[in-house]
Order: structure tokens, then C-alpha cells, then sequence
């Protein structure tokens, strides 16, 4: 199975690997658009201001923008280790094992809005660009992305199945048709069901840390509930490509 994870706007800074090479990437078809952005990004940093302004920065603007500038030539790591934030805690990659680590590169990828998506033992620089940015010049990254992307993770995936956990900004980029999706709703005591945004992102986290671990191949979207519920989460299954994982 292929788990695409959404990336995160916080990333961790360093890394001990050699500068970023495309060709070190999984999917190489999407080279040319990512040495498009990677150029575009990178001259957009050249004016602060402007680089601000477009990424939507506020307070430590300069050092974001100080990581675009050199996204060519800083340090990589594996993108697994660079996301962080609520979903990448809940995942809890630093707790595995070598075993377990090798089913995350097997099983994991993570969209992106520089490099489209990337598998999780990637290197990849810390860079700063969302889903919803427009670079000046380019088309929006979605126009960019969608005539691409989706073949490269079809191509990916080798006929098993997907379970997409990005979020919509990132599934616009590049659509898997027939992959599972899963949506975290909290329950209140009235019964009504509403999203709240640290819950989705903390119980995706916690599914995706399940099917890392799991001995399981899940190939539907009931294997992949008996996954979720043997982790502890409450599962219901909506329809033969949705989950709801559901919170109190």
C-alpha cells in the first residue's frame, strides 16, 4: 500500500545529507516541474519583501526565506525526519525501529507543494512553500502539478491501494483515482459530528503510524478500518473510499 501523508508548514532545519539532486528523488517524472519551482523559489528569495508578501510570511520571514535561497545547495534529510508538527508527533517517527523505519520508506509518501510528493526516505532540503501560493509568473501550482502528478502516483503505487490522508489543498495538486480518503469528525454530546483541525491532524497521525506498523496489506477500505480500530481508533466506514475516524 501506498499512504500519502499531507506535508506540514513547519519543518526541521539542517541535516546531514549532500545538497539536493532530483535524480535522488522517487517519481523522476516529476523533474521538470520541481527544477522549475526550485528555480523560481529560489530567485524569489533574491527580494525579500516581495518573498514575504507572496509566501504569506509574517514574524521570521527572513529565516524562511533565507531556506528558499538555498535550497540548491543546504543540507538534505530523509522527508520523513524534515515534516514536523501534529500529525509527524502523533506519527512518532523517531520512536521506530529499524524494521519499522524501512516499512515507512516502503509504505509512506507526503505530498508536496516544491516537489508534488516525495517518499518518506527522500532527501529534501527545509524549504517554505504551500499548496495555495501563487509565484509570480507561473501558473497556480495546482494548474502546474494536476497534468503530472496524478500519473506519477498512479505509477507509484503499482496497483495497490492508496490511502490518502492529505489534506484538499494537497489532493488538488494530483488526485489518485479510488484511493481511500479519511476524515477525522469529533462527536459532541448532542451527536452532532463537526471537523476541528488539531484532531484531524493528531488522529491522521495516528492511523498512519497504524498502517506503518501493521502486519496487515490492507486492499480495501475494510481491512484498512480493522487496522484503525486495532490501534485503539473508532472507525466507521462511509463508503468503499471513505473512512471517518471518530473523536470525542
Amino acid at each position: 500500500m501506498l499512504v500519502l501523508l499531507p506535508p506540514s508548514e513547519t519543518k526541521s532545519d539542517g541535516g546531514s545529507g549532500a545538497p539536493l539532486d532530483l535524480a535522488d528523488l522517487a517519481m523522476p517524472q516529476l523533474s521538470a516541474v520541481r527544477d522549475k519551482l526550485l528555480t523560481e523559489v529560489v530567485q524569489l528569495a533574491r527580494d525579500p519583501a516581495t518573498a514575504a508578501t507572496v509566501l504569506g510570511l509574517g514574524k521570521g520571514a527572513d529565516a524562511e526565506i533565507a531556506r528558499n535561497a538555498t535550497l540548491r545547495t543546504s543540507a538534505t534529510r530523509p522527508a520523513l525526519e524534515r515534516y514536523t508538527g501534529v500529525l509527524y508527533d502523533a506519527l512518532d517517527a523517531k520512536s521506530f525501529t529499524k524494521v519499522q523505519r524501512a516499512k515507512a520508506y516502503a509504505r509512506l509518501g507526503i505530498g508536496s507543494a516544491l516537489f508534488g510528493a516525495v517518499r518518506a526516505a527522500d532527501p529534501i532540503p527545509a524549504y517554505r512553500l504551500s499548496g495555495g501560493t501563487k509565484l509570480p509568473g507561473l501558473p497556480t501550482l495546482s494548474a502546474l502539478w494536476r497534468d503530472v502528478l496524478p500519473d506519477a502516483l498512479y505509477a507509484e503505487a503499482a496497483g495497490e491501494l492508496v490511502i490518502d490522508l492529505r489534506s484538499g489543498t494537497y489532493q488538488q495538486l494530483g488526485r489518485v483515482p479510488d484511493a481511500i480518503t479519511a476524515n477525522v469528525l469529533t462527536e459532541h454530546p448532542d451527536g452532532s459530528r463537526t471537523v476541528v483541525s488539531h484532531f484531524n491532524k493528531h488522529h491522521k497521525g495516528l492511523l498512519a503510524r497504524a498502517l506503518v506498523l501493521t502486519r496487515a496489506d490492507p486492499t480495501d477500505v475494510r481491512a484498512v478500518a480493522r487496522v484503525a480500530t486495532t490501534a485503539g481508533l473508532r472507525a466507521e466506514i462511509a463508503s468503499p473510499t471513505e473512512l471517518l475516524i471518530i473523536t470525542r
